[in-house]
């Protein structure tokens, strides 16, 4: 895809506009430049809307944009599962785990670990998350943005253009978090309106030029194989592409665990997400998430509806079928006309620095609360921090670019989705469980959260990868299927659930052994978890969009 003139210049007023406002946002918080807090968290300067769309706009990326269209391509509508399950995910998060939270004054996940645990548990999850969000989050969002954009205006720009990423997110980093999330709302408003236009000229294109409604109406028509949510169980006449797709997205039982698990870790276990809310007071934090739900429901229309089109458009005859399922949403973008091409990789830039930003904000928070400042220098002053903040940035965006330079962590060959899933999924249940457990059940240990966690990670190991040639293909516990490869698997989010039960379990037997109250829990009390009607009348509506869409394509 070539960029005409218009349509470098309809980019460089994305990144020019941005800026600027970065730059005022910035000279508006310049009093308190020095404050630790205001830095890392914009503590009580985010508006419930900067919330919300900063969560979008973390959360929203190139594995999105190029990933979910291309699974949208080959499964189809079932892939939103993981948007608006996420939906539901951040209202159940904002009625019950925020509170808790910001009533105990939780401003960083490893400080919550040390409050409720013990400072091992703590120190060991925060190395963790560092390495986590450095060498598997960090990098693979710049070589898959890298990649993305590269493979729209020439893979010869690649180098450039991972430079470019990473130092426009840079900048918006060092501005702090405030500058992070007001500048994330231009993200997601330039995201969206990008994303809408695509899925536009994709539906029109597919109707012939009658719009984009028609357009929806024949790929209802085209491809209804594409318009089930639960996928049904394979029998053994299904063929291998159909065990395939239920592997990846295994029909209703995915939602007995695996997809809560995933989504619920995410959102509310995760400091690149939770970073977001917690300087806001409880009704601030409430409403930027369930305004981040609404939000969500959206989602599947910009970065999953253009994999589906591409589809049909195949069908049509007006693509040539694809290599893979990944260049389903490049492809669409072809048939932008000048200009519009333009605003369709400011999009995805958008997407890809709000991430690169976001994540780089919280490898700063983690290291300099939970490292520098207990560990390395614990009288240093509020300039020191914010100085250390900063430094910690760069250090962590030149580390990204080193080992995505030439690839050295082989993101691309194994697929940038699949390289996020397998790493950050296999831990996911232990995290989650110590999590849950710790915010809602008192009698949860120390030693029982460093078990669940590792008992979680091994579990998870074991039934992705062993179970099926240990224990064979078909137990009462699971079932696998056929690979492809010449092997067996678990689908991966049945086998999250497997490792999850069982790290609750033995969480629950050793800490039974404990005292009936740890000396860490929290103090809960029914009103901490009381909604205001009004924003309770919001949940309502989006449970009900949420509700109606799984009647419409079940």
């Amino acid at each position: 895809m070539q960029l005409a003139t218009s349509d470098i210049i309809v980019f460089l007023l994305y990144f020019i506009i941005v800026a600027s406002y970065g730059y005022w946002i910035y000279l508006k918080r310049k009093t308190k430049e020095h404050d630790s807090k205001a830095f890392f968290l914009a503590e009580g300067s985010l508006t419930w809307w900067a919330i919300g769309a900063s969560l979008i706009a973390s959360n929203i990326s190139a594995e999105q944009f190029i990933g979910m269209s291309g699974n949208g391509y080959f499964v189809g509508i079932a892939v939103a599962a993981y948007e608006w399950v996420a939906a539901v995910a951040l209202i159940i998060i904002a009625i019950w785990f925020m509170p808790v939270y910001l009533k105990n004054k939780i401003y960083t996940m490893p400080q919550f670990l040390k409050t409720r645990y013990n400072e091992s548990v703590s120190v060991i999850m925060a190395v963790f998350w560092l390495f986590l969000y450095v060498f598997v989050n960090l990098t693979s969002i710049l070589f898959l943005g890298s990649a993305a954009i590269s493979g729209l205006v020439g893979t010869e720009y690649l180098h450039l253009i991972m430079l470019v990423l990473a130092a426009f997110a840079i900048v918006i980093t060092l501005g702090g978090m405030k500058v992070i999330g007001y500048t994330d709302v231009i993200q997601v408003l330039v995201l969206i309106i990008g994303g809408l236009v695509t899925v536009f000229i994709a539906l029109d294109k597919v109707s012939g030029g009658k719009g984009a409604l028609s357009g929806f109406s024949e790929v209802l028509k085209a491809a209804p194989d594409h318009f089930h949510l639960i996928l049904a169980k394979p029998d053994t006449t299904s063929s291998q592409e159909y065990i395939t797709k239920y592997l990846m997205l295994p029909g209703i039982l995915m939602y007995a665990a695996g997809q809560w698990i995933a989504n619920l870790n995410y959102w509310g276990c995760n400091q690149y997400i939770t970073q977001r809310a917690l300087g806001a007071d409880l009704p601030t934090a409430r409403k930027g998430l369930v305004f981040a739900a609404f939000l969500k429901i959206l989602m599947p229309i910009i970065v999953m509806l253009p994999g589906i089109a591409a589809y049909v458009l195949v069908q049509q005859g007006h693509l040539q079928p694809l290599a893979k399922q990944d260049d389903a949403y490049s492809s669409v973008l072809g048939f932008l006309p000048t200009g519009l091409k333009g605003l369709s990789v400011a999009a995805l830039t958008a997407a890809i620095v709000a991430s690169l930003a976001g994540k780089a904000n919280s490898i700063s928070t983690i290291f300099t609360l939970d490292i520098y400042k207990k560990y390395i220098n614990r009288n240093a002053e509020e300039k020191k921090m914010v100085w250390t903040g900063r430094m910690t940035v760069i250090v962590a965006m030149i580390i990204a670019i080193f080992f995505t330079w030439n690839d050295l962590l082989g993101i691309g060959g194994e697929g940038g989705f699949t390289f996020i899933q397998k790493y950050t999924g296999f831990i996911s249940p232990g995290v989650f469980a110590m999590f849950l457990l710790g915010l809602f059940w008192k009698r949860t240990t120390g030693t029982a959260a460093i078990a669940g966690l590792l008992t979680g990670f091994g579990l998870s190991i074991f039934f992705n990868e062993f179970a099926p040639k240990m224990l064979g293909a078909n137990t009462w516990l699971y079932t696998a299927y056929p690979n492809g490869k010449g092997g067996f698997e678990i689908p991966f989010l049945i086998a999250m659930g497997l490792a999850f039960f069982f790290a609750v379990l033995l969480m629950v037997v050793i800490s039974l052994a404990g005292p009936k109250v740890n000396r860490g829990a929290f103090a809960l009390d029914k009103k901490m978890f009381q909604v205001q009607p009004s924003l309770l009348a919001i949940i309502t509506v989006v449970l009900m969009l949420i509700a109606a869409l799984y009647v419409k394509f079940w």
